[in-house]
């Protein structure tokens, strides 16, 4: 059989008695897409293999699908995390990473562990393949006699491997079990929280009852621009009919105007302009009319709502922002992202117009756009691959293909769009991109692994080093999650990102995202990856430097 149509029907197998294996629940609980690895190191057991070059692209492929479209899905929620709790969970990833060093110290010193050896336990518990070929360059660069001890190396990296990804899941559903989680009310509770974050919008009339404001436009009038209060219609004093009224609106003495903003924003203007008064402008006559328009065209993209002058070009008032379920107040620093539904008022040729600059095309909305997924891809490869150094550390870092694409895709998603290319996917589409591409990593990752992985591992050696590989795996996770939960409260579904963030393990966010319906471990994962992958790199490092 030609070793590409081999490779083919070797993977499609091994993936869908994986996704079997994986839907197989005990209590409620399964292996979820992890399933894949492990019957891939069965198949691989069996004898079943492939093309080497083949795998090594299918994986690599596969692991840069499955982190790009994470990054490109939740950058601004890490941005946000990383701003609320940046420190406290990259603080937990730290010490995570510190045990296991601990522990790998401990080892050498006692059981008088090879330093190489340890060396791969430490890449292999943690699932961290960059820290192997880190170790791999510092054991070479101290001497060309550790070329042969380069074996070991590898070996007990194998051999932890799978036992690492076990222990991670391992540790997810103990601290489950240990504080009797139910998974879909922490994910409820996420949720909720979200909701709080973003004070609810509501509307207000006012009559003006301020004789000092002569004929100043609502947005001169001081702190409204800070506070995303806007006013939307007007009814002259001494009129019947209700008008459009923009920041450019001036305000006078008598008149009745319908506000709209923050709670606690409105009762902070209220005073300044004038008083609350029982009338709803949207029920008064006039020619006011109200759209919700989907932003898809690039022009709008980017640029803060004052250099877009929606009020002044077209007549017309962005009343809230609408983004991911969440209503947002509006600014004029505010921006626009692509898919986000803006709140318009103005008459009806004014928003017509207002409609077309927008875009508000339901069919793009729809549709993937590859050519700016495959230039993020290329951008996050090559990032990957920049050695850069740290001081102190006498060797290159890379991201490498997890890093790199990740990275990359958090920052495209930040920037929306340059020109025509827009980095958006839709959902169902970045859900399908996401777990083909985990399911091609861990099909090929279980095949490499199941050839050597029950020799090794049935081997008296082998054993102790699975053995010591799943202490170093559980014990920090178990230990920083624990005292996660206990002191500082926090949500089982972030802990589990933050567990498989900072072991940089895709099968275990994968097992973590497949708890619920949920992106609160997949957020909690990118918040933490980028210092992990760099404190991983370096422990490897130093673990060979001192001990070999």
């Amino acid at each position: 059989m030609p070793p590409v149509a081999a490779a083919i029907l070797i993977v499609t197998l091994v993936a869908v008695s994986g996704l079997v294996l994986g839907g197989i629940r005990i209590r409620g609980i399964g292996l979820g897409p992890a399933g894949v690895l492990f019957s891939g190191i069965l198949f691989g057991h069996f004898g079943a293999s492939i093309d080497h070059e083949i795998a090594d692209f299918t994986k690599e492929f596969g692991l840069i699908l499955f982190v790009f479209t994470i990054g490109l899905q939740l950058g601004p929620g890490v941005i946000e995390l990383w701003k609320k709790q940046g420190i406290l969970l990259n603080s937990m990833a730290l010490s995570i990473v510190v045990q296991a060093v601990v522990l790998i110290c401990i080892f050498v010193t006692v059981l008088e562990l090879p330093a190489l050896t340890s060396a791969g336990l430490f890449s292999g518990a943690t699932t961290n393949t960059p820290s192997l070929g880190a170790a791999e360059q510092a054991a070479l660069s101290l001497s060309e006699d550790n070329r042969g001890g380069i074996g070991s190396l590898a070996s007990a990296y194998a051999v932890a491997y799978p036992g690492g990804i076990l222990g991670i899941i391992a540790s997810m559903l103990l601290i489950r079990r240990i504080f009797g989680v139910d998974v879909n009310e922490e994910a409820a509770k996420i949720k909720q929280q979200e909701k709080q974050d973003y004070e609810p919008i509501e509307r207000r009339s006012i009559v003006i009852d301020n004789p000092h404001l002569g004929s100043v436009p609502f947005g001169k009038i001081p702190g409204v621009e800070e506070s995303g209060v806007r006013v939307s219609r007007i009814r002259r004093a001494g009129e019947d009919v209700v008008h459009v009224a923009t920041d450019e609106t001036e305000l006078r003495d008598g008149d009745l105007v319908q506000l709209v903003g923050p709670l606690s924003e409105l009762d902070r203007i209220e005073p300044v302009i004038g008083r609350k008064v029982d009338v709803d402008l949207m029920k008064e006559p006039g020619e006011v009319a109200y759209r919700r328009i989907l932003v898809t065209d690039p022009r709008a993209l980017r640029k803060p709502l004052r250099e877009l002058s929606l009020d002044q070009v077209f007549n017309t008032t962005v009343t809230r922002i609408i983004r991911s379920g969440v209503e947002l107040t509006v600014r004029g620093s505010s921006r626009f992202n692509y898919g986000d539904i803006a709140h318009i008022v103005g008459d009806k040729e004014s928003i017509e117009r207002a409609t077309k600059f927008l875009g508000n095309s339901g069919k793009s909305m729809k549709e993937t756009r590859f050519s700016p997924l495959f230039f993020g891809i290329a951008v996050g490869v090559v990032a990957g691959m920049i050695p850069f150094h740290l001081p102190g550390v006498p060797f290159p870092i890379r991201l490498g293909f997890a890093g790199g694409p990740l990275i990359a895709a958090i920052v495209f998603s930040l920037i929306g769009s340059i020109g025509k290319f827009v980095w958006y996917i839709p959902y169902s589409a970045n859900l399908a991109l996401r777990e083909l591409g985990i399911i091609l990593f861990l099909a090929c990752a279980g095949l490499g692994a199941g050839e050597t992985f029950f020799k090794a591992a049935l081997s008296v050696e082998g054993i102790k080093w699975m053995g010591l590989g799943i202490i170093v795996t559980m014990v920090p996770l178990l230990t920083t999650g624990i005292a996660a939960r206990v002191i500082w409260k926090q949500n089982f579904l972030t802990i589990c990102g933050v567990i498989a963030g900072s072991m940089t393990d895709p099968p275990a966010l994968a097992f973590a995202n497949s708890q619920a319906d949920s992106d609160a471990s997949s957020t909690a994962y990118a918040a933490v990856y980028p210092l992990t992958m760099i404190l991983r790199i370096i422990a490897a490092q130093a673990i060979v430097m001192m001990f070999a």
